[in-house]
């Protein structure tokens, strides 16, 4: 495994800026080691085509179970990076993993979706004295996340579930997951893992309610489409609220401004894609007629981060690292408020691998605009005598 000073001893990481696919892969690959493998996760930056990289995968890992996506942005050693291949190999000492393919999930087969996942969990043998934890991939695009992560929440009772949705830099055109070696649109992955590591949860965001409460009043939920807000054309009546012309609507303002749903005491974002033509809202979660909306309002970007990431085991200590799950809207406006260079710097002192998302999971929800991860720490030391 590569060593980095004062970097985790529980992971292995590669990574290379290189735009060939198969000099990507040597050069990444070139700082783990295989041998001592359990997996690799993958992540794929928009530059690369992902077929090339899974082929020189393949060559390069032969025996070794790929899994990953494509990203619209990856959390590496250096921070926030955008054209980065980002390979996590993590070892057999520490980890297990047993995965499942779902295919053509959208439309979504909740019954054969739990079946298959329960049928996982009866074959995965749990090993004494180990944590298990679940990973989800999924196309970013198949609009099928919400279904899918309460699907698999409610079958695989008291495991918990992280995940990310694979993006492509912000081109809404197509995105994959990688499953042992192959890679597939319209699918997702789940990696259910034990490890003898400890590890925690994490998950925030920057947002806070402000205004009055807004009604959804005409909407696609399969398409994830808001055609009225208010009783008014969405696109003018959002504009109106946040204060700008519908023509000055931007990826920009709707990072900065985006909608709140309120679920059981917590507000989660429901972010916006895109304008269509038509002066509809493309939405990035799940949606529907008659919700109860409002607009949420960012507080400081930074502190946030740092307070959410300041995490530590039951003996104070830090994590060894965190597998990070970013929203993009997040990256977007990071960049905005020319606020990257510190992020990254906050990324790396807290030692934060991962991509950056089109929509993160955890405790069944499906969400925007949030940071998503899993701090692992040192295993617990057994006192045998």
């Amino acid at each position: 495994m590569q060593e980095l000073e004062q970097g985790p001893k529980f992971i292995g990481m590669g990574r290379s800026q290189a735009l060939d696919p198969y000099v990507a892969v040597n050069e990444a690959c070139a700082e783990i080691d295989c041998a001592l493998s359990c997996f690799v996760l993958a992540f794929i930056p928009n530059e690369l085509d992902p077929a090339e990289v899974t082929r020189a995968l393949n060559y390069k890992l032969a025996g070794v179970p790929v899994f990953g996506c494509t990203t619209a942005g990856q959390i590496t050693v250096k921070g926030y990076e955008s054209d980065a291949l980002l390979l996590l190999a993590f070892p057999k000492a520490n980890f297990r993993c047993s995965s499942i393919l779902f295919e053509n999930i959208r439309p979504l087969n909740s019954t054969e979706v739990a079946a298959k996942a329960q049928r996982q969990v009866e074959k995965f043998r749990h090993t004494a004295g180990w944590n298990r934890l679940a990973l989800m991939f999924s196309d970013g695009l198949s609009k099928q996340e919400d279904l899918l992560v309460s699907t698999l929440e409610t079958v695989l009772d008291g495991l918990p579930i992280f995940g990310g949705s694979a993006g492509d830099g912000l081109q809404y055109e197509e995105t994959f997951v990688l499953h042992n070696g192959e890679i597939h649109c319209n699918a997702s992955v789940l990696l259910q893992i034990e490890t003898n590591l400890q590890f925690q949860g994490i998950g925030f965001d920057h947002f806070l309610p402000i205004g009055s409460e807004i009604i959804i009043t005409d909407a696609d939920p399969e398409e994830r489409m808001v055609y009225e807000i208010n009783g008014a054309p969405a696109a003018l009546e959002y504009a109106r609220l946040v204060g700008c012309a519908a023509e000055d609507l931007s990826p920009q303002v709707f990072a900065e401004n985006p909608m709140l749903l309120r679920q059981n005491l917590n507000y989660y974002v429901r972010a916006i894609r895109e304008v269509t033509d038509g002066q509809a809202l493309s939405f990035l979660a799940a949606i529907d007629d008659g919700l109860i909306m409002t607009l949420g309002r960012g507080k400081e970007i930074i502190e946030t981060l740092e307070a959410g990431l300041d995490i530590h085991d039951s003996a104070g200590k830090s994590p060894d690292f965190i597998l990070g799950f970013d929203c993009v809207l997040r990256k977007l406006e990071i960049e905005q408020k020319q606020l990257s260079r510190q992020v990254s710097d906050v990324l790396q002192t807290r030692r934060v691998i991962g991509f950056n998302t089109y929509g993160e999971q955890q405790s069944g929800v499906h969400m925007n605009q949030t940071f998503v991860g899993v701090a692992f720490f040192e295993p617990v030391v057994r006192d045998l005598s």
